[in-house]
């Protein structure tokens, strides 16, 4: 077990509160809290027993603190292997202040942010696709973030990515084996049984690598790009859609000039929406600023809804908006808008709508809206989860939603078809060698088995204190 000294910080969010927790870790922990802790039945916390809560005051040699629940976790069975206390106080901040004043003053050390988790990967509590899970954790804010980083902290793909190193270092061990008896030129190693298991790690990886497309957007919200031609309801759906008057609504075109930004969640799933200036040819320089950035958005999204008022399609202008954003990662809603309006005033809808396709975008299957219909705007919504519930690459396929994951898969797929490239070569096993050693480092760094100080730095800084 890895020992660094005892740390503290307060694990509750800032500001008052009916309840607040302080946490201490290190092998000094217990002793250090029961020298100021004073037990309601008798019971000195060195004599506690683990997972226990022992009630009592606090106090800080001369006079009480508060009464407390002091939580006791002995290593190594506990989040961070080591030994561990909870303090559970009243939440004023003097007395949160208070309490962390005392122990620093006692030779306890201020935690860093995730220097908690940190000690817990350290001392093999947690591997490190688990330890960036729990930060997802705390931060996720929709179901469905919530159940892919809760599933990757239970182990996720990381024990099926252990498993399959781990045979990879066999062969890894019997080539380095020939290479000591290379004069009589012998093989250990089948290369037939080499590349079988090569073909397993390349569908695994394949498979969790496509998984990034939906899971990188549920993390941080599916974007949804709202595009369309001036005054073509763009602004007016997306008040709708949040139910507050986000955006400006005004009969004249160019109205919305910059990006207007703000989440919804739709069944479990946080969409991010973003209203867009109106595509149009404009001498107006800031007006032509928000075109240029309504274009840049939509290349960024997951999804464009593209608004078409119902009473005035032009085929050649949507065609040339399409080319301007549309790619195969890109998903395009055509919306027909102001459907209330189009018995007033029949214009060339029915014909846009009738048998046209435009860079494979189906017009004959778009979806009709209007503001002030709320199953429209239901239809809508409902259209928006199954579009993005398709993004998965299967229903229930294991989910990568961390973009350091994400890049170390990648490297270790170039690395897993270097190998083979090499095996249907024939070359020698010191170079095959040289291919397996980069495939099972690109592996060890997706689970941390190989990992550095400036990795885990760049990891534990992003979490929160006391976690």
């Amino acid at each position: 077990m890895i020992s660094q000294g005892t740390i503290i910080a307060n694990s509750s969010a800032p500001g008052s509160a009916a309840i607040s927790v302080i946490r201490l870790s290190g092998e000094e922990s217990i002793k250090i809290v029961n020298s100021f802790f004073k037990p309601k039945n008798n019971v000195k916390l060195i004599d506690a027993k683990s997972h226990t809560v022992n009630f009592g005051i606090l106090n800080d040699g001369k006079k009480q603190i508060d009464e407390v629940l002091v939580s006791v976790f002995k290593s190594p069975k506990s989040y961070t292997g080591e030994n561990l206390v909870e303090i559970s106080c009243h939440g004023s901040n003097y007395i949160q202040e208070k309490i962390l004043k005392l122990f620093i003053e006692n030779n306890v050390s201020l935690a860093k942010p995730g220097e908690f988790t940190l000690r817990a990967f350290l001392n093999k509590k947690l591997d490190l696709t688990q330890a960036e899970a729990v930060a997802d954790l705390i931060k996720s804010d929709s179901e469905a973030a919530h159940e892919i980083a809760l599933n990757q902290m239970r182990g996720g793909y990381s024990k099926e990515i252990k498993n399959l190193r781990s045979q990879l270092l066999n062969f890894a061990s019997l080539i380095e084996l020939e290479l000591d008896f290379s004069e009589e030129d012998v093989e250990f190693a089948d290369r037939n049984e080499l590349h079988n298991l090569l073909d397993k790690i390349e569908v695994k990886l394949k498979e969790l690598i496509d998984s990034f497309s939906y899971g990188g957007a549920i993390k941080n919200g599916v974007p949804v790009a709202i595009i369309g031609k001036p005054n073509s309801g763009k602004s007016s759906l997306l008040n709708k859609l949040l139910n507050e008057n986000k955006a400006i609504v005004s009969d004249t075109p160019g109205t919305t000039r910059d990006l207007i930004e703000d989440t919804l969640t739709i069944r479990g799933i946080q969409f991010r929406f973003i209203d867009t200036a109106g595509l149009r040819k404009s001498t107006d320089k800031i007006e032509s600023i928000g075109i240029s950035r309504a274009i840049e958005v939509a290349k960024k999204a997951k999804i464009i809804l593209y608004l078409i008022e119902v009473n005035e399609c032009d085929i050649d202008s949507i065609e040339e908006d399409f080319k301007t954003f549309s790619t195969e990662k890109v998903i395009i809603i055509p919306i027909f808008s102001k459907v209330d309006l189009k018995n007033k005033n029949e214009g060339n809808g029915i014909f846009c709508k009738n048998n046209v396709k435009i860079l494979g975008v189906d017009l004959s299957r778009s979806i009709q809206i209007s503001i002030f219909d709320d199953l429209t705007i239901k239809n809508l919504k409902e259209q928006l989860f199954k579009k993005t519930s398709n993004l998965k690459s299967s229903p229930n396929s294991t989910i990568v939603s961390n973009v350091r994951h994400y890049s170390s898969m990648r490297d270790s797929l170039k690395s897993i078809k270097n190998i083979k490239k090499s095996i249907k070569k024939g070359v020698s096993g010191d170079l095959l060698s040289v291919d397996i050693k980069e495939a099972l480092n690109s592996l060890g760094e997706i689970t941390g088995e190989i990992t550095n100080d400036e990795v885990l730095g760049n990891i534990f800084k992003n979490f929160c204190i006391g976690k």
